[in-house]
């Protein structure tokens, strides 16, 4: 029975091949586009191109192109590097000063100063403005200019505060203020290496770049970012040469490009995790945990890993991967046991049970659909409910928790630190969580203000074993990034899937 709805999750799958961290020996084909000028396929259309709302992959894989970061990371040791900032220094518990790099300008030409910085900051902790990325900023109580500094206070010692900083976008404070939020989104104007071109909605934005940037002449001239949700099409305009690169490809695409003499895979194991996340406040079903504990038991993680990502995947025992801080190797990891599920069901009385799981076409179908065969195999009907990226992130972003039973989704902080993935994803009140428990909330809030590491580790321990017991998400595995290039491109993809544009070239 188990094959059979393994071979029917697969059906659509071409020749298993194990996979490589960078395919080489692309075979030379003619360029026919213009020099330079490279061409994107993505799953979805940018929700937003203001750095301080939305941080999903498609979206920042645009923006962060178009604006500079106070600080990045070195892609290949994942060590904190200067970028707008030039240096760093912690003058008490709770002040950290940062020097603002000299003579960079937006793209309009003004100067950027710390006090753009510091309003970048402060626009995120405004409630009012709704961020996405407010929970891994919470712990600063304000941000201000001093002379070429950005001061930067904490309401607590927060050993977080740097790694988060790498995500953080600088915007120019006085041409946000003039137009406004709404159209600074419309037409964003930043000091990175990129100057954003035309969009036309729901299709495809175009950069070029940036002539003031500081930090040189990047070797990609311009790119075009075109949204095009199916994979098949992605897969199909790199054979056509109407793309150079298409990103969030699945394993069946990956190898129908490694048969392809022209294109190569280019692949990498993340800090992302594929999860599961449950609505334990209007879940229906979900909201028992014995039914939150059967869907545990009832998943074949090594089958989703072995027979559909095929290699593109590593087992997890939490919603972490090993590259990121607080990551317990000595945490048991769920297991595949279809009999324990269905006692389960039958004990919550859920047999037969409806379950509404979100989901987006920009994950792949695959996955979704098997989990919905293990879980019908244990006595749970479940209803799929895909929609389009923006409307996925604003219906599980909301607050009336009216997402369904069980949500799909893949998670990066970029931030390599477990604070980073279960604070947004489960502490209460959170625009991602629907999950309430104060014990877990006082631990993973110590953990925020805790210097030394092994407390950290320590809290953190005790945080996934909350987690372990109450089971508001679940951990499917560590995801790889999996993109498709012609031959025209040169690119080493890293675990935070950055997608600078600067870091690639075009020949």
């Amino acid at each position: 029975m188990r094959a059979k709805r393994l071979r029917a999750a697969v059906a659509a799958a071409l020749a298993v091949a194990v996979p490589t961290l960078a395919a080489c020996g692309i075979h030379p084909a003619t360029a026919e586009r213009d020099p330079g000028t490279l061409v994107i396929d993505t799953a979805n259309y940018p929700s937003t191109l203001d750095p301080g709302k939305q941080y999903d992959s498609d979206t920042y894989a645009v923006y962060r192109n178009i604006f500079d970061q106070l600080l990045r990371r070195d892609p290949r040791t994942h060590a904190l590097v200067p970028w707008i900032a030039t240096s760093w220094r912690q003058t008490d518990a709770t002040t950290w000063r940062f020097a603002i790099r000299p003579g960079v300008r937006f793209s309009d030409g003004s100067p950027l100063t710390a006090a753009d910085a510091a309003f970048s900051v402060n626009r995120i902790l405004d409630k009012k403005f709704a961020s996405q990325q407010f929970a891994n900023f919470s712990m600063i109580s304000r941000a201000t200019a001093d002379g070429g500094d950005l001061v930067i206070h904490t309401a607590q010692p927060a050993p977080t505060l740097l790694t988060y900083l790498t995500t953080l976008s600088v915007v120019p404070e006085r041409y946000v203020r003039k137009v406004g939020d709404e159209k600074f989104a419309a037409r964003p104007i930043g000091s990175g290496a990129y100057v954003f071109v035309s969009a036309t909605a729901g299709s495809q934005v175009e950069l070029r770049a940036n002539p003031l940037w500081w930090h040189g002449r990047p070797s990609v001239r311009a790119a075009v970012f075109r949204a095009v949700p199916n994979v098949a099409s992605r897969v199909v305009d790199l054979q056509s040469r109407k793309a150079d690169l298409a990103t969030g490809l699945t394993p069946d695409a990956a190898d129908q490009i490694k048969r392809d003499p022209r294109l190569a895979v280019l692949s990498t194991p993340t800090e992302r995790i594929a999860y599961l996340a449950f609505n334990t406040i209007k879940g229906g079903p979900a909201n028992d945990p014995r039914v939150r504990r059967a869907v545990a038991a009832a998943i074949d993680y090594r089958a989703l890993i072995e027979n559909l990502q095929r290699g593109y995947a590593r087992p997890i025992n939490s919603l972490l991967t090993p590259l990121a801080f607080g990551y317990d190797t000595k945490l048991p990891a769920a297991g595949y046991d279809p009999a324990a599920a269905r006692r389960l069901v039958a004990e919550a009385g859920a047999k037969g049970a409806t379950v509404v799981m979100a989901t987006s076409p920009s994950f792949n179908p695959q996955i979704v659909q098997a989990i919905q065969a293990d879980l019908a195999a244990v006595g749970l009907k479940v209803q799929i409910r895909s929609t389009d990226q923006p409307t996925y992130l604003k219906k599980v972003q909301d607050p009336g928790h009216d997402w369904g039973s069980i949500r799909f989704g893949r998670w990066s902080c970029s931030c390599l630190d477990a604070d980073g993935v279960i604070y947004p994803l489960f502490h209460t009140g959170g625009i991602w969580s629907s999950y309430t428990s104060p014990s877990f909330d006082r631990l993973v809030e110590q953990a925020r203000r805790v210097i030394d590491p092994k407390r950290r580790g320590a809290l953190y321990d005790q945080a996934f074993q909350v987690l372990a017991r109450d089971l508001p998400g679940l951990g499917l595995f560590q995801d790889y990034a999996i993109y498709g290039a012609n031959a025209r491109v040169s690119w080493t993809p890293d675990a935070q899937e950055s997608f600078f544009l600067d870091t690639m070239k075009v020949r």
